[in-house]
This record gives structure tokens, C-alpha cells and sequence, in this order.
């Protein structure tokens, strides 16, 4: 089992605990993960690291890199916020002491294309002790290096034992090594496949709270999103390095619901019959040359991605009386670039590291809409464009940031960031407009490691965040019977962004983080009013959100378990805004406020053989819009259990029964008949599915 906790609000990412790994040719010894701390060799840099080998994993067996760095106590993976741009760095993991320069591979991705023989040791230390702008709280150096021409495979198919289809699709495969002064990394993989389902009732209830219609649900969703993937490094003449990537994804995405409504005193018993298909395509080039460039260093980066995202919704009500069938359909077409070039120079002066860094920036959605009606007659659907959801919008930005970075103590470093971004937004289409803005940039961190085993640091930052282009145009949700109107006059989201990290070794007991994290917020993206009965994505002045994220491991050995181990996170979060429809305060729409996620696994000691368990829980607030207050969840409980084998004639692997505790799919939503909390309640929606056990088997292992 992976954890990672979601935390909506504050995009507050993490990855612990249980992962298959690494058959060897010895048996496993259980003993636990202990790093060797040794001083931080890098100029101005005096930070102590936690540096773990190989050898610190040898229990779990790892093949890859991904393997390895989920199982480093107490650190959590933070994959790169969505940020507009390259922009400086926001991941907590560096590749040979460098950031990444892409956006479409996650850190999964990147991580399992690095055969664990490559790894020579990950280091953990404080990101504002080290030269590279943004970073801050731990980070994580994998330092590898390619040698012969490897292989590794990972097979993951599913079955449910309710609704879903077989998944046989699911898994990875790489290829990596390297010749003469060029290290290459090759990878298939679609571990995002999935065959999700639930069934049961929705009970639908009017003013006074009778039930009116009752509904029987079936839904399945079918999803597959192969990528061929590659990475590059050449050593070039000198100093320099070049770093090349590129990718290629089809995506398959399928959503059929088979819904039998009876006892409405409006409508006819009837069979409505959903469908959502999303075929789209997309591909990423990035690459960057570092080298050096008078007293200091040049590193050039461009990039280049292109998607293609067509659309479709379908609904036909069927009456079961044997009248003519209806239905509505909703399609669109979407196209969405990005080019990025942007250049670093960094070199040091006056004790510490400076880097003068400058971007461009294009961004475009060519997108263009219909609606359609259904024609009994002819068995298929009139269509006729959508002006409102039709159109482009466009967005060229340019910013510059000097940042610099030094110790002001042997346990104190400092690292601050001041720039600004200038930008033009153009949309096309329905009352579109041209826009001009500038916004100043910046951070400041700052790390203290008072002893070897208890670090602290603290950031403040100004953040400008990305938007999503359809959310400027009209679009509209069928089976919901809500639609958003288009908005030209749409902003990004701004905050200050207040963070604070605090870490503990415990020695062989393991290790302890809490993260506190708060944001003050303008222009915060939410649904707001539009004339008299509309609604469309826009901003609110002014909003706050606030986490605390706890993340733990406590190795068993001590008393006496040797091989348990315990891995748990808990986050809290709440936020506030004052809702544009009834001035009151509230919650952000579908704002997660709790989340527990752990995970326990007994590696046997002197055996090949490991069983755990895992539970995760997460609390969700509703979504609001003019006239309903919908929340939509599952749960409460997610649990599973595995056992796996790590030496089965060389391989990997294990056998997983997830969701133990029954956990369902539910939905609670009141409809007002105009404005809520103005206006009465129009009618209840309470749904109850059931989701059923899943069975999951690994094998996984090296050619």
C-alpha cells in the first residue's frame, strides 16, 4: 500500500509505508532502517544529512528507486505543486542533486524507471541548506548512476467481486543502462489503469420529506492511460550535463450507469442509461544543459506538451410504459499547449549562493462545445454548437526571480527569494476580453538543525496559482441538471503562504514530523453567482485555510518485534470564506478536514515472507452551488491485508484483499428551489452504494 494524503485545501502531498519490493539472494534479517548522519559537503552548506544505502533497505528488497525511498522513516513524498510554469522548485525530490525538468511525469513514474542496483544512497536533509531556489522541510537526494543495460517488470491486475470488470491491464515495464557518456531510462507504464463500480439505492425525498422516486444504480467507469516514457543524461565535455526527457499517453476513459427510477409522481418509471467517454491524448519533449558560464553556471530549459481532450456525456431517459425515449448529450472538444523556456544562472558571492532565473511562459485551450437532443426516430442525438462553452483562451507570462541562499550559524541557514511575473490573458468566445496583470513573487526559509536528530524549518511565500482554462467557459452537467455559464473576467488564485516543518529521529524507534501550513488567500476559485439564476467559476476576495499533518514511523524492535514497523499520517485541516450566495461563512467547497491513512507490515525475520495491514479514513465537506449543498464520499473505512513473498524463483510477490470493512459509496444533497438557505428545500437525494472486496495480486521482478 502506498499513503498519500490528499489534503485538498493546502495541496499538502505524502507517501509512506508499504510498497512490494526486492527479491535477493539472501534471506531478509528484519533489522530496522538507520541512516548514517555525516556533514553536508557542499560550499556554505554546513547542514548535517541523514544518508541511507542499500544496504539500510535490505529487508524490504526493493527493484526500484520507489521501492527504497517509501521506506525511509518518517519522509513523506511530495510530488511538484501545480504551479504556472516551471517556476522554481516545489517537490521534495532531487535526481543526482537536480530538480526535474518536466511536468507529465510524476515522481511514481521517474522513480520506478531507477533500477534499485543504480541507487548508491538517498540523503535526507533540509531543503533551505541547499542551493536550489523553493525548496524547503526535508528533501530527498537520490543519488544513482547507471551502469549495464537492466530491466524491470511490474504486473498488478484486480478483480471485484460486485459490478467491475477484470483489470489485467495494470503494470509497468523499464529498460535503463548506459553507453559511453549517455545513461538512458526507458519505461511502459499504466499503473493509473483502473475498473471502478458500485451499486445500490437513491432514494429521492420531497419537501416534507417523503420519498417520491426511488432509484436501483449500477455504475462501472473503465479507465487505461498507458504512457511510453524516456529519459536521457549525457555527460558532456567538461562540467556540463544534459538531461533530455519525453513522453507519450492515450488515455481510455469510460463511464456507463444503468439507473431504474420508479414511483415519480412527475415522470414516467423510466431506465436512464449515463454515458462519459474521455479518449484523449497527450505528449511532453523538456530537456536542459547545464554548464558552466564565467564564475558561475548556466543551465538552459525548455518545454513542450500538447493535449488533446475530447468530451462526451450522454442521457437518455427511457419510459418503461413503452412512450418515445429522451435525452440530452453534452460533447466538447479540447486542445491545450504549453511551451516553457527558461534559464538559471547560479554562482556565489559574499558566503553563499546566488541564482538569477527568468522565464517565458504560452499557454492556450482551443476548445469548441454542442449540445444535442435525443431522436427517438432516427436513434441518435440532434446536435447544435454551444457559443457559451466555444472558444480559446490564451496566456503569455514572463517572470524573473533572484534568489539567494547562506548559513548565518553552523546550524542556521537562510534562503530568500524576490521576483515578480508579468502576464497578458486573452479569451476568445462569448464577452471575451484581454487582461494585463503583474504580481510580485518571493519566498523566504529558513532551517535549523540544533542537534543531529531534530531539525526545524519555516517558510513564508507569495504564490500565484495556476488556472484551468475550461473553467472560463460555460459547460454544462446533465445527469446533475446544473450547467456553469462562462466567465471572461476569471483570476488566479493568490496566497501567502505560511509553513512550518519540525522533524525527530527517534533512534531505532524510528521518527516524527508535524507540518503546520496556512494560507491567506485572494481571489480563491469557487462558484459564484451570475445574474439573476446563473453560476459560473469565478473568485472570491478573500479566504484562509490552515493543516496540521502529522507523519510517523515506529519500528517494533525495541520491544522486542523485530521486522514490524508502523507507518501512519493524520492530517487536520479547516478553512473559511464568505459564501457569494448567502454572505455566510463557510467551509471550502469539497474541503477534506480529516485524514488518517496507516499502514503496519511484519517482515519475517530470517524468511522471505511479509503481511501488514492498512486503514485509511477521510472526512470531505459538501460542494456548494446557488441552489444545493451536495457532499459526495466513500467510506467510512477503507481497509486491506496482503501477504507476499519476496524470493518466489526470483520474484516478487503478493496478494491483497482490499476494502475489508465494507466501505460504500454515498452521496447526501438537498436541493433548494432558488437561492439556498433563502428559499424552501425543493428535495433530498440520499444514496447508498455498495463498493464490495477487491482482489489484487503483484508479481514483480528483474531481467
Amino acid at each position: 500500500m502506498q499513503i498519500k494524503i490528499h489534503a485538498t485545501a493546502v495541496a499538502i502531498g505524502a507517501a509512506l509505508a508499504s510498497s512490494p519490493v526486492r527479491a535477493q539472494d539472501v534471506t531478509a534479517s528484519g533489522d530496522e532502517t538507520q541512516p548514517t548522519i555525516v556533514e553536508n559537503p557542499a560550499a556554505n552548506r554546513p547542514a548535517e544529512r541523514a544518508v541511507y544505502t542499500p544496504a539500510d533497505f535490505q529487508r524490504f528488497a526493493p527493484r526500484n528507486a520507489w521501492d527504497m525511498l517509501l521506506r525511509v522513516p518518517g519522509f513523506a513524498i511530495k510530488e511538484s505543486q501545480e504551479r504556472r510554469g516551471l517556476g522554481q522548485a516545489t517537490s521534495n525530490v532531487l535526481f543526482n542533486g537536480a530538480r526535474p525538468s518536466n511536468k507529465s511525469d510524476d515522481l511514481e513514474t521517474q522513480l520506478t524507471r531507477i533500477p534499485a542496483a543504480n541507487v548508491e544512497r538517498i540523503e535526507i536533509v533540509d531543503g533551505a541548506s541547499l542551493d536550489i531556489p523553493g525548496l524547503s522541510g526535508q528533501v530527498a537526494n537520490l543519488t544513482y548512476k547507471a551502469g549495464r543495460t537492466t530491466g524491470q517488470f511490474e504486473w498488478r491486475p484486480v478483480m471485484r467481486a460486485h459490478f467491475a470488470d477484470e483489470l489485467y491491464t495494470r503494470g509497468n515495464v523499464s529498460v535503463s543502462g548506459s553507453t559511453g557518456a549517455l545513461q538512458y531510462e526507458v519505461a511502459l507504464n499504466n499503473d493509473e489503469a483502473r475498473r471502478s463500480a458500485a451499486g445500490g439505492q437513491t432514494v429521492i425525498r420531497g419537501r416534507n420529506g417523503d420519498a417520491i422516486e426511488l432509484r436501483d444504480d449500477v455504475w462501472t467507469s473503465n479507465h487505461d492511460a498507458p504512457k511510453i516514457s524516456g529519459q536521457f543524461t549525457w555527460d558532456g565535455p567538461g562540467s556540463s550535463v544534459a538531461h533530455f526527457g519525453a513522453s507519450y499517453q492515450q488515455i481510455w476513459h469510460h463511464y456507463r450507469e444503468r439507473s431504474e427510477r420508479t414511483g415519480s409522481p412527475v415522470y414516467p418509471d423510466r431506465l436512464r442509461r449515463i454515458s462519459e467517454d474521455n479518449d484523449s491524448w497527450n505528449y511532453q519533449f523538456s530537456g536542459d544543459f547545464e554548464f558552466a558560464a564565467g564564475p558561475g553556471r548556466l543551465k538552459l530549459i525548455g518545454l513542450e506538451r500538447r493535449s488533446h481532450e475530447p468530451y462526451s456525456s450522454e442521457v437518455i431517459d427511457t419510459p418503461l410504459d413503452g412512450r418515445a425515449a429522451s435525452g440530452d448529450r453534452y460533447a466538447q472538444v479540447g486542445t491545450l499547449e504549453e511551451t516553457i523556456a527558461r534559464g538559471e544562472y547560479s554562482w556565489k558571492m559574499l558566503g553563499g549562493d546566488w541564482q538569477l532565473a527568468a522565464e517565458a511562459a504560452y499557454n492556450s485551450l482551443d476548445n469548441i462545445a454542442s449540445l444535442g437532443t435525443f431522436d427517438p426516430t432516427e436513434g441518435g442525438f440532434t446536435s447544435q454548437p454551444f457559443p457559451e462553452a466555444s472558444g480559446g483562451v490564451k496566456e503569455d507570462r514572463y517572470e524573473a526571480i533572484l534568489s539567494f541562499g547562506r548559513p548565518l550559524a553552523k546550524s542556521l541557514s537562510v534562503q530568500v527569494a524576490l521576483g515578480a511575473e508579468h502576464s497578458r490573458i486573452a479569451q476568445t468566445g462569448p464577452a471575451g476580453i484581454t487582461r494585463v496583470f503583474d504580481r510580485p513573487k518571493g519566498s523566504i526559509s529558513l532551517a535549523w538543525k540544533p542537534t543531529k536528530s531534530f531539525d526545524l524549518s519555516a517558510k513564508l511565500e507569495r504564490r500565484v496559482l495556476q488556472l484551468d482554462f475550461y473553467d472560463f467557459l460555460a459547460r454544462a452537467f446533465l445527469d446533475d441538471n446544473n450547467q456553469n455559464a462562462s466567465n471572461a473576467d476569471l483570476r488566479p488564485q493568490q496566497d501567502w503562504s505560511w509553513t512550518a516543518e519540525m522533524n525527530k529521529r527517534l533512534g531505532r524507534w524510528g521518527s516524527t514530523k508535524v507540518e503546520f501550513i496556512y494560507r491567506d488567500v485572494q481571489d480563491r476559485v469557487d462558484i459564484i453567482p451570475v445574474g439573476a439564476t446563473g453560476e459560473a467559476v469565478g473568485n472570491i476576495d478573500k479566504a484562509w485555510a490552515w493543516a496540521i499533518v502529522s507523519t510517523n514511523t515506529l519500528n517494533l524492535d525495541p520491544i522486542g518485534w523485530k521486522g514490524a514497523r508502523l507507518d501512519t499520517s493524520i492530517v487536520y485541516q479547516t478553512s473559511g470564506l464568505k459564501d457569494p450566495f448567502t454572505g455566510q461563512t463557510r467551509n471550502w467547497s469539497e474541503f477534506v478536514d480529516w485524514e488518517f491513512e496507516g499502514d503496519f507490515r511484519y517482515d519475517v525475520p530470517a524468511t522471505s515472507w511479509a503481511t501488514g495491514v492498512s486503514a485509511s479514513y477521510m472526512h470531505q465537506q459538501a460542494g456548494y452551488r446557488r441552489n444545493q449543498v451536495d457532499r459526495i464520499w466513500e467510506g467510512p473505512v477503507f481497509a486491506s491485508a496482503f501477504i507476499e513473498n519476496k524470493n518466489v524463483m526470483g520474484l516478487t510477490m503478493r496478494f491483497t484483499v482490499g476494502n475489508m470493512l465494507n466501505a460504500r459509496s454515498r452521496r447526501e444533497r438537498t436541493i433548494y428551489e432558488g437561492v439556498r438557505g433563502a428559499s424552501p428545500i425543493l428535495s433530498t437525494e440520499s444514496r447508498d452504494r455498495l463498493i464490495g472486496p477487491t482482489f489484487t495480486y503483484m508479481v514483480k521482478g528483474t531481467f
